[in-house]
């Protein structure tokens, strides 16, 4: 089993590394108290395999003597759990600059009178076990994207990166726009199967309804312009950390022509190698 160990500076940054390391498979664990590291160790290996990888994020607080959590790595060395140590850090006035923003107490400056002298304090606290980290990482210049290509790096060197997942929504805007979308496009400009009496009772899945909104000029140019919109956005969003993506796509029923644009989305992006999944939220409302 391999443990590593998330340290560093209050405002660095543990917090969002663990949860990129979720996203990696990791079995994370915040605030972990260093006297309980070894007992925990012993619990997952007691389950045969299931805890594969685990990251133990801890702070200042916890680590009121160092030699208490080298002792308790040594324990879990001698378990047979490999660890690693990963020291995040930022630079001093950034670190000032987020706590600000963000309103919160640094842990050893409790009533707020010197921040930054309670952060130079912390810089020479951890400074033993920054010297003993396998890999230290600064935040100060690093977006989410640029965070989570570096760790990717680090702890899934021989795996390939994951591609962002796509969910694709036809919905009828009868029924409301899905609260979940972080895109949505309106497709109740092209033409309208419903008012064709042969047309009616089927949906979008079917070929006769898909051909007939398919045939339309405006439709092409529309789905054109739509595929050559998301091939152009999603690169981007994934340099920026985004892992999982909504779309919406809406007519006046979800019956018809949303069916059919966003199974035709769906196909087209899963074809250009992003996993996507379409659901049909209001097919089967009347």
């Amino acid at each position: 089993m391999e443990i590593l160990i998330i340290s560093g500076l209050s405002g660095a940054g543990k917090s969002r590394v663990a949860a990129v390391l979720e996203d990696m498979d990791f079995y994370c664990v915040d605030n972990m108290p260093v006297a309980l590291m070894p007992k925990f160790a012993e619990l997952c290996l007691a389950t045969r395999g299931r805890y594969e990888r685990v990251a133990l994020v801890t702070d200042v607080r916890a680590i009121e003597n160092l030699g208490e959590l080298f002792t308790a790595l040594d324990e879990m060395r001698d378990m047979g759990c490999d660890h690693r140590i990963l020291f995040v850090e930022a630079g001093l006035q950034t670190i000032v600059k987020r706590y600000k923003e963000t309103r919160r107490r640094h842990p050893l400056d409790p009533d707020g009178c010197d921040l930054e002298k309670a952060v130079r304090r912390e810089i020479g606290m951890m400074a033993p076990l920054r010297e003993q980290a396998d890999t230290i990482i600064d935040t100060t210049d690093l977006t989410l994207g640029k965070l989570q290509r570096r760790l990717f790096s680090i702890f899934n060197r021989d795996q390939e990166e994951k591609p962002m997942n796509v969910n694709v929504i036809s919905f009828g805007y009868k029924y409301g726009i899905p609260i979940e979308s972080d895109l949505v496009f309106d497709v109740r400009f092209l033409p309208n199967p419903y008012y064709v009496p042969d047309l009616r009772e089927h949906s979008g899945l079917e070929d006769s309804v898909r051909e007939f909104i398919f045939d339309f000029g405006e439709t092409k140019e529309f789905f054109r312009r739509l595929s050559e919109l998301m091939e152009f956005l999603l690169p981007y969003y994934i340099e920026e950390g985004k892992r999982h993506l909504v779309v919406g796509v809406g007519c006046t029923g979800g019956r018809h022509r949303s069916v059919a644009v966003a199974q035709a989305l769906s196909d087209y992006l899963t074809e250009k190698g992003y996993p996507a999944e379409c659901i049909h939220r209001d097919i089967d409302k009347t």
